[in-house]
């Protein structure tokens, strides 16, 4: 499951179009001086996974149309949330590839939509750095 998770993290906003996902716009907002649009993102049962009960919110640059901030409750191991900012951002045969730093809140809110605010106000913590390391995107593989 942690392997899913790694190829899930470092593929989206790509699998966001699986047939499990329930996307619903859920505002504009306003991080670092730049313009999002924010989406928020739940499963259905069938189809999501045995984590299909997580919630996640995504932040797209208004104009890059790029996913730059994304957000996310869960529930195995006790449960959390995260907020996640990517940097080093670069292409390899056309696929974006980030990395990410990971934060928490300070306190127990796991109100993911509120997150963008937490960041801007000082109120999440880093706990982590989430880095692609040796990455080769090979296209002609058969």
């Amino acid at each position: 499951n942690s392997v899913n998770s790694v190829i899930y993290f470092a593929l989206l906003p790509y699998f966001l179009n699986d047939a499990a996902a329930i996307k619903q716009y859920a505002g504009e907002a306003v991080i670092k001086g730049k313009p999002y649009h924010k989406v928020k993102v739940t499963f259905r049962q069938e189809g999501g996974g045995k984590d299909f009960e997580d919630e996640y919110m995504y932040w797209f640059h208004k104009q890059d149309h790029t996913m730059d901030y994304l957000a996310y409750n869960f529930l195995v191991d006790g449960g959390g949330a995260r907020f996640r900012e990517a940097y080093g951002i670069r292409t390899s045969n056309g696929i974006r590839f980030a990395d990410y730093r990971n934060f928490k809140p300070k306190d127990d809110n796991r109100n993911v939509a509120e997150f963008d605010k937490l960041f801007g106000n000082g109120e999440l913590e880093q706990v982590s750095l989430i880095e692609l390391e040796h990455l080769r995107v090979v296209l002609d593989f058969w």
